[in-house]
């Protein structure tokens, strides 16, 4: 048995996920996970099912699962997030759990490395979960957080949990003459607004690491019609860009020919199009790191988001914009 198709909620769109490894989020603590390694609750590949697949402790499940409750009491598992962030809801997923799901849970946060005094906060009451389903919840929730405590009543399984947010990071403290990557998503940086992403997560154009595989970053449908396919980026902090890499990992056969960027410090993207340019058109290589800097780039001062061009169409796996705080 599958999960149900189910559209994905608004707060759930091209956002974020903050419990995603690829920004370094973590499973730290679980009461107990004899039949699932917490560590798989966050992995961000679809949850799949074997139905010859065993292991030393019973039947393999790709998720986090604890062992049948006999003595009261309720499991639950720790998350460092990747960024600290806000947290505008949350999936989770029971996928091939069916006779082993939570009846239901409820999710904790706080704000600073958990311990034994952690006075944990109620962001989510408890819901009621069925088997191999989505469970998308809404969180109002008006500060960040860094760590979440997931609780299942009273045990079993939860193949995955997605938490789909903003990071907020903490700019003050940092030295203003140093070089920041603006547009890592760990610093701030997010997509909000792109013509076309067929293929690929998109988000995570902004995220560390060269990409695992093509479907590890943003690429667009095959372009049958005059014209080019674009993607703006809203940097973490305003600054003056020093340097910029456009990395085509993987794309060998579908990677675009040429890209430019434009770039401006606005409150909307309303007129992206007409923004100043930042670099003109540059050919671009397969499964290649492109670094752009010095003349190549234009003295624009201080801006705030950048738009990438590709031309006429194909994929990119990382973006990078590296620049001084403003």
């Amino acid at each position: 048995m599958t999960a149900a198709n189910t559209e994905l909620p608004i707060f759930a769109r091209n956002a974020i996920n903050l419990a995603s490894p690829r920004l370094g989020a973590e499973a730290i603590y679980a009461t107990d996970d004899f039949f699932a390694d917490k560590s798989r609750l966050l992995a961000d590949a679809e949850p799949k099912f074997d139905p010859e697949k065993y292991d030393a402790n019973g039947k393999y499940m790709d998720g986090w699962e604890s062992r049948r409750r006999r003595h009261g009491g309720h499991d639950f598992c720790i998350v460092r997030l990747g960024a600290r962030g806000n947290i505008k809801g949350i999936d989770i997923d029971t996928s091939y759990f069916t006779g082993n799901f939570p009846p239901s849970a409820s999710l904790e946060a706080c704000d600073g490395e958990p311990n034994e005094k952690t006075a944990w906060i109620e962001i989510l009451k408890t819901v009621r979960l069925g088997p191999s389903a989505h469970h998308f919840q809404e969180i109002v929730s008006d500060r960040p957080w860094t760590h979440l405590r997931l609780n299942i009543y009273p045990d079993g399984g939860v193949a995955r949990l997605r938490v789909y947010g903003e990071p907020i990071p903490s700019w003050d403290s940092k030295d203003r003459k140093t070089i920041h990557e603006l547009s890592l998503a760990n610093n701030g940086g997010r997509i909000v607004a792109y013509n076309n992403a067929h293929y690929g997560s998109v988000w995570t154009l902004l995220t560390k690491g060269r990409g695992i595989n093509m479907g590890d970053g943003w690429e667009t449908r095959r372009r049958r019609e005059p014209g080019h396919d674009w993607i703006i980026v809203k940097l973490g902090a305003a600054g003056i860009v020093e340097r910029v890499e456009v990395d085509t990992c993987h794309y060998k056969g579908n990677y675009p020919d040429r890209c430019s960027l434009q770039a401006a410090n606005v409150s909307s993207v309303t007129e992206a199009e007409r923004w100043p340019q930042l670099m003109g058109e540059q050919t671009l290589q397969a499964d290649h790191i492109h670094s752009f800097s010095g003349e190549m780039l234009a003295k624009l001062g201080p801006v705030n988001h950048v738009r990438l061009n590709i031309f006429p169409d194909g994929g990119v796996s990382r973006l990078r914009i590296f620049g001084r705080l403003a």
